[in-house]
């Protein structure tokens, strides 16, 4: 399984994923989920995967060949947001289509992606888009995306996240929604890719991975532990008790 989500922020674009991959009890892997297209100045760009590991990596390959190539269509000439995320639902169905042609066995090669970035003086948007081909945008109440386990860490979410939570702040809750996830689903695992662009800055961001023993990781885990133990031990008492 899989848990990828993007937080947009006024101040920027948090992007997060873990990065294991479940093909069986027997057959579990870690490839990141989380990869960067950036032309500094210019335009930045993270795709964030979820489902079937060929039509995901295939659709990776196949980006990075077409501006390689120089394609009439690719990451670098698309003029907005819009069109890049159309350019790459329409690579992800055609690759989708290829795999199932080919297949004898009913395998499932469905894909869904989480998109975001910014175009030049364009605001930084975030899309999620569907193995159909088609995609959403977040919300002003809801300014984030979640793909693959979303049940587990969307609590935090939904009652800390805002458009005008400070980025840091926000890219914390990422890690704790992340964190949850993991300790409720063992199909979702680190290394975790935590990436922050902000708004404007058109670079690489500022990027991390936290694998499992990482320094930080544990401090923020056990941190919020102990916080969740804290605010239960404040709660009201019953009538009934002294």
């Amino acid at each position: 399984m899989t848990y990828c989500l993007a937080i947009n922020t006024d101040e920027g674009v948090v992007f997060c994923s873990d990065s294991r991959t479940n093909a069986g009890f027997d057959n579990i892997s870690t490839y990141t989920k989380m990869h960067s297209f950036v032309w500094p100045g210019e335009r930045s760009f993270v795709l964030l995967s979820a489902g079937n590991l060929a039509t995901t990596q295939a659709v990776v390959k196949r980006l990075w060949s077409d501006i390689e190539e120089a394609a009439t269509v690719n990451l670098r000439s698309v003029p907005n947001m819009l069109a890049a995320s159309d350019y790459i639902a329409s690579i992800s169905a055609s690759v989708q289509k290829q795999h199932t042609e080919r297949d004898t066995a009913n395998t499932n090669f469905e894909a869904t992606f989480i998109f975001g970035g910014q175009v030049g003086n364009g605001k930084p948007e975030t899309l999620l888009i569907y193995p159909q081909g088609n995609y959403i945008h977040e919300s002003d109440d809801h300014p984030f995306l979640q793909i693959g386990e979303v049940k587990y860490g969307k609590p935090i979410l939904d009652r800390i996240i805002k458009r005008d939570t400070p980025i840091e702040r926000a890219a914390r809750c990422a890690l704790v929604s992340m964190n949850s996830t993991t300790r409720s689903n063992l199909t979702v695992g680190p290394p975790i890719d935590l990436l922050i662009l902000r708004k404007g800055a058109l670079d690489f961001g500022q990027r991390m991975t936290l694998t499992e023993n990482d320094p930080f990781a544990k401090e923020l885990s056990e941190a919020w532990n102990q916080g969740l133990v804290q605010a239960l031990m404040g709660l009201p008492r019953f009538p009934w008790e002294s």
